[in-house]
This record gives C-alpha cells, sequence and structure tokens, in this order.
C-alpha cells in the first residue's frame, strides 16, 4: 500500500486548495494510477482499520441490483451504512429519508441498465459470460454513469466504469477510473471493493487474479481530514493479509458474507473523521 501512501503524501505537498459542493474545502491532484499486484497480497489498508465488513456488504449489495438502504443495512447488520447519510441528504428526494430507496445507483446501473426500447440489460452479467466464452474481447466494460439518470440517484457515481483483461497466461486483470476520490475515506474502501470483485471474478471463471489499477481523477483531501492524513503518513504500513473465498462457490450471485474473509490483517488504530456530504 506504499503507492496509496505516496499519493496521500503527494496531495498534501503539491495540492491545489478548492471549493466544491459540500461546503468543506478540498486539497486536489489530477489524475493519479495507482496498480496493485493481487499475487502480493490483498490492498487492505494497515495503517488504519478498514472496515472490511462494510466492503463485501457493499459489494454484495451491487451485485444484486440493490439500491435499498434497509437490504444494506440487514447486510451489514448495523442501524447505518455509509449510505444513510446520502439516503438522508438534501441532494436527494425528501422520500429517500423515509425509505432508504437511494435511486438508480450502482448496483441497479451494473445489472439493471434501462435501454432505450424498455429492456434491461444485466451489464455485468454480460461480461462474466464473455470472460468465460471470449475472454480476449475487448468490451469487458461495466458503467455505472448514466447520463439520462443523474439525477434518479442519491449520489451520481464516483467510481464510473471498470474493465477486465484476460493474459493469455489465464490471469485476470481489473482497471477502474474514479472521477471523484475522497482519498482518505472513500480511496481505501474503493482499493479494497474492486480487489474483492477481481478476486470473486477470477474465482467464477477459473482465472488468476493478477493486476487492480485504478485511475484516480479529481484526486483530494478533505481539509478536515488533513490532520488525520499526516497521522496516517506517520504509521508504517504492516504486512498485507491475504483473501480467503469459499472454493465452492462457483456462481457469482450465490457469494454470501460468510464466503468472504480477510486472513492474518493486521492494521494499526483507527483513526476517526467526518464524511463529507
Amino acid at each position: 500500500m506504499r503507492q496509496y501512501l505516496d499519493v496521500l503524501k503527494e496531495v498534501i505537498e503539491r495540492g491545489v486548495d478548492k471549493p466544491n459542493r459540500t461546503g468543506v474545502n478540498t486539497r486536489a491532484l489530477f489524475l493519479k494510477p495507482m496498480r496493485f499486484d493481487l499475487r502480493n497480497g490483498f490492498p487492505a489498508i494497515t495503517t488504519k482499520k478498514l472496515a472490511f465488513k462494510s466492503v463485501k456488504a457493499e459489494l454484495l449489495w451491487f451485485l444484486e441490483g440493490s439500491s435499498d438502504d434497509n437490504r444494506l443495512r440487514e447486510l451489514v447488520g448495523n442501524d447505518r451504512t455509509i449510505w444513510t447519510l446520502n439516503a438522508q441528504s438534501e441532494y436527494w428526494k425528501p422520500k429517500a429519508r423515509f425509505n432508504g430507496d437511494l435511486g438508480r445507483i450502482y448496483g441497479v446501473q451494473w445489472r439493471s441498465w434501462r435501454a432505450p426500447d424498455g429492456r434491461e440489460i444485466d451489464q455485468f452479467g454480460q461480461v462474466i459470460e464473455r470472460i468465460k466464452n471470449d475472454p480476449y474481447n475487448r468490451r469487458l466494460v461495466v458503467t455505472a454513469w448514466n447520463p439520462g439518470e443523474l439525477d434518479n440517484m442519491a449520489l451520481p457515481p464516483c467510481h464510473m466504469f471498470y474493465q477486465f483483461f484476460v493474459s493469455p497466461q489465464q490471469e485476470l486483470s481489473l482497471a477502474m477510473y474514479q472521477r471523484s476520490c475522497d482519498m482518505f475515506l472513500g480511496v481505501p474502501f474503493n482499493i479494497a471493493s474492486y480487489a474483492l470483485l477481481l478476486h470473486m471474478v477470477a474465482q467464477v471463471t477459473s482465472l488468476e487474479p493478477h493486476e487492480l489499477i485504478i485511475v484516480l481523477a479529481d484526486t483530494h483531501i478533505y481539509h478536515n481530514h488533513l490532520d488525520q492524513v499526516r497521522e496516517q503518513l506517520s504509521r508504517e504500513p504492516l504486512p498485507l493479509p491475504r483473501l480467503w473465498l469459499n472454493s465452492e462457490v462457483k456462481d457469482i450471485n450465490k457469494f454470501t458474507m460468510n464466503d468472504i474473509e480477510l486472513v492474518g490483517y493486521e492494521y494499526h488504530p483507527s483513526i476517526k473523521a467526518e464524511m463529507a456530504v
């Protein structure tokens, strides 16, 4: 995770300060790529605790095609989730504050994209089948950025689209483009989520997980996170954990919370910070 820490340091030292819709200014740089070789371990942040239970719950929720915060709370086992504040935000429709509906967000776009003729397209399911039957296809792409439905989302997608790549050595890689990157709170979560997704897809397509590449666009640290970032940068990273998946699961839709675990995860204490909404 050194490269993640290096980006944090670069934003602190070279970033420009600017306003944004939340009212909390950021320090930002534009377009920073990160590459993680998953053969070297699972990229869970170790300089503070990663909420891995929330990572796997949210990913399973996306794969279900759900946009219901109540369902996510059920998976996590908490009264609140990382999406609850967005469900209650002034930005979103007032009705969502009462029923938890987050609109046509990530999972809905992944699994039920609306075509002009009224069909619903399971982008993710189609990509799984292409990887199995046409692995060198250059259209192994899933997108959540749907301009026609941005107003129907509690939060427009930050991680906008991703693409798979299969090598002749039967290794699977994944590249993701993220338009808005909260480096302290959000990005460690995003790294772990897409690393988990890559492992899960590799298992159900009989491939080996190789490389996760994330392109960070607006790469920022909120001003009220600067002290926390400096504390994090003062800590020495620990060895990476490994990921355990239940090897009996061969259908991407059949994974449960109990089928996914981190093994040997060591970390420094949590560092608290408020999420800007």
